[in-house]
């Protein structure tokens, strides 16, 4: 049913969102403010969590404490780390000119490090706000223990130990990108990756930093997926050789991180263009290469395919029939969602 206007001023205004968010859906919201989101689940036959009569009244007490103290660790981190450590000397030119190439790859993903926790305390604060007011309440997992990361919107351990550019976006401003992907990626009839990359940019604001980092941000995750989908499988088995690419897939993933949102930071042009200037655009070269040399699958019906064999028309038909399990999203509103594989996320690091 539609809403009434009083139900959406209140969702749209309600204070524990009102300065940071996390963004949620109206549906979890409204059942949230009813009462109904404290009803036990348990699994059904098939799977399913069924709600029963049983009302629980989980204490956000632990949660809770918790996200404030990595509120805490970062904030200590920002005021520290970060100024010691700024984004802008990649682009000094007396360090461009003395630095070895080891030294300033080394420095850019540090400094790049550094920046991020002030996104950490901002998006952490306000979960564990909305977590103190009785919001973000899952249920339980497998060992009855309460889960509230309904509307989390980052996973900070899973982002810093990325082995792919998915992972690294799969768990960055979560929430946001579950909106991204229903107003845009999902509605889009061609090239929804492009689009959906664009909007955010718009989204973000006008500094051209912002649609640098986002143009580029269209070329590694494309590239990334083919390279993943046609050397991955070759280094499943055994875990030796397995641990052996993870490290070097995890070095890979959080360069090219950090190259491409360096303007993010940098916001302005000139600078933007002279740090990718200084690294030659070495990476923007590497993924176009990629791209013309690998076989990239098609993930989505009218989304540009690169493939180097025939396929069949029924071949094609499976193609798209299996496409929404490859979409560059994933949705975090439910648990299946969560752990649903998918090729892309929206990077979105403003707060």
């Amino acid at each position: 049913r539609m809403p009434s206007l009083l139900e959406y001023v209140s969702y749209t205004c309600n204070f524990m969102g009102i300065l940071a968010g996390p963004l949620c859906s109206y549906k979890d919201y409204i059942t949230f403010i009813e009462g109904r989101a404290y009803y036990r689940a348990q699994p059904s036959h098939n799977g399913k969590e069924v709600a029963q009569g049983e009302r629980v009244d989980p204490s956000p007490k632990a949660a809770v404490t918790q996200k404030l103290l990595v509120c805490v660790l970062s904030l200590l981190v920002h005021l520290t780390v970060c100024s010691a450590l700024p984004v802008g000397y990649n682009i000094d030119e007396q360090f461009r000119a003395t630095a070895s190439w080891p030294t300033r790859v080394a420095y850019l993903y540090v400094s790049l490090l550094a920046a991020r926790p002030k996104y950490y305390f901002a998006w952490t604060l306000a979960d564990a706000i909305n977590n103190a007011a009785g919001f973000g309440f899952r249920g339980y997992d497998g060992n009855g223990v309460a889960r509230w990361d309904l509307i989390s919107n980052l996973r900070i351990r899973q982002i810093e130990m990325s082995t792919s550019f998915k992972m690294f976006l799969d768990n960055w401003n979560i929430q946001t990108a579950l909106w991204l992907k229903r107003v845009c990626y999902e509605r889009a009839t061609f090239i929804p990756t492009v689009q959906t990359f664009f909007l955010s940019a718009i989204w973000h604001g006008v500094y051209p930093g912002y649609y640098l980092t986002f143009l580029t941000g269209v070329l590694m995750t494309v590239a990334a997926r083919a390279m993943r989908s046609n050397f991955r499988h070759y280094f499943t088995e055994p875990p030796q050789l397995k641990f052996c690419y993870d490290v070097l897939t995890w070095t890979v993933t959080q360069i090219a991180i950090s190259y491409t949102v360096v303007p993010f930071v940098l916001l302005s042009i000139k600078p933007s263009l002279t740090f990718y200037s200084s690294w030659y655009y070495c990476l923007h070269i590497c993924g176009i290469l990629v791209l013309l040399l690998l076989p990239v699958k098609k993930t989505r019906s009218g989304e540009t395919a690169h493939k180097n064999l025939q396929t069949s028309p029924s071949q094609k038909s499976n193609e798209r029939d299996s496409s929404l399990g490859q979409n560059s999203f994933s949705t975090t509103n439910s648990i299946s969602s969560q752990n649903q594989e998918v090729g892309f996320r929206h990077w979105s690091p403003q707060p």
